[in-house]
């Protein structure tokens, strides 16, 4: 049989990731609608944009209308500088101290929080001459990082009294934005340390994705942090939430079938024959597997989409390959078998993953980045 490559992607291997920039412009857009007017927008692309790639969708970020753009470290934030992107960047996580020479040098703005950043800071100005752009994380319920409550109000007026760092901004970060008690415990704080000091010509920002969308009543904020949602995924809301966005998920992986084979009734399929055929039936394998972040308890659990048609996973889901039976479906080495996305009218969400596994849909998307080809597509 002739093998034909049955799509236009063209990639070294028979499997990749497509990342629809048309869906992350819609979404952007589609966000704006939930935000208040004269509100800054800040995209989380901290993971590589949670597998989209960060340096690929900023461009379309940034032309939909986002001001900031938000990490999780130092070298995050670096590389898009390397990428010649001259916006804002905040790193939201902890910065070592060594490393606020860096930051300051690629004019990255850091997250302070605890006595020795402002003592790295002050070493920073005197050996580089250069300010410490920041903003102040305040712990309002969250118990990772931040200001406690009992420290905060002192310690933002001691940074705002340092000539080495330049003091951008005040946020936090809601650990419950689906439940309106206890975001409104946060809010509180928040409100009775923001009450406490000078505000004037500062970032204010404490809503994350799912508190935007929901639309809590509160004024002490002018720039909201979007992560999940600009990738085409609804957070967990509250019930009071008034209406849900219309995202389009942007991320899709494919395979092309690299085997098609027969397999007769009583025979099994994959590592410890987790599978038996109970009649002979047509297997097709795609060079895809737990190697590439598709998690191997997904194994005999999950469906594939081929010419329209949804088609059962069979067998252990090994390393680097996993078997789909398409017995009564007409198909070539070279098609390609969707795992998560749409083909015709069949859609895969991986939504359907992270339900099977007790997990949520973040951690899954971020899987599928570790030798995956990554593909844009308009």
């Amino acid at each position: 049989m002739k093998f034909q490559r049955l799509s236009n992607i063209n990639t070294k291997r028979d499997a990749w990731v497509e990342i629809n920039l048309d869906a992350i412009e819609h979404n952007i857009l589609e966000l704006k609608s939930f935000v208040k007017d004269n509100t800054k927008i800040l995209a989380v692309v901290k993971a590589d944009a949670y597998g989209h790639g960060s340096s690929m969708i900023a461009p379309t970020l940034l032309a939909s209308g986002v001001d900031y753009l938000g990490v999780a470290s130092i070298d995050e934030g670096i590389e898009l500088r390397n990428n010649k992107f001259k916006c804002p960047i905040l790193v939201l996580g902890a910065a070592p101290v060594w490393a606020f020479d860096y930051a300051a040098q690629n004019n990255i703005s850091l997250s302070l929080f605890l006595p020795n950043h402002l003592e790295a800071a002050e070493l920073t100005y005197k050996k580089t001459g250069l300010k410490t752009k920041a903003h102040i994380k305040l712990d309002t319920g969250m118990n990772r990082i931040g200001v406690e409550k009992e420290d905060a109000v002192e310690f933002i007026k001691k940074v705002q009294s340092m000539e080495s760092i330049e003091l951008q901004g005040i946020f936090t970060h809601f650990a419950c934005a689906e439940t309106e008690e206890k975001t409104k415990e946060q809010l509180k704080i928040w409100n009775d340390v923001l009450s406490q000091v000078d505000t004037k010509g500062l970032i204010l920002h404490c809503f994350n994705t799912a508190a935007t969308i929901s639309q809590y009543n509160e004024d002490k904020y002018n720039m909201v942090r979007l992560g999940l949602a600009i990738y085409g995924l609804v957070p967990d809301l509250p019930d009071f939430a008034k209406r849900q966005p219309d995202l389009i998920p942007a991320m899709s992986l494919k395979g092309r079938i690299i085997n098609i084979h027969t397999a007769h009734k009583g025979t099994g399929v994959s590592y410890s024959h987790t599978y038996t055929a109970a009649k002979e039936m047509q297997i097709a394998t795609i060079p895809v597997g737990y190697a590439d972040g598709v998690d191997r308890g997904l194994s005999n659990k999950i469906c594939g989409i081929l010419n329209g048609k949804k088609v059962p996973q069979i067998g252990n889901i090994t390393m680097d390959q996993m078997m789909f039976d398409i017995t009564g479906i007409e198909a070539n080495e070279g098609d390609v078998i969707t795992l998560i996305g749409t083909d015709d009218k069949e859609t895969i969400s991986i939504n359907e993953w992270a339900n099977i596994l007790n997990t949520i849909n973040y951690e899954l998307i971020c899987r599928l980045k570790v030798r995956l080809s990554r593909v844009y597509t308009r």
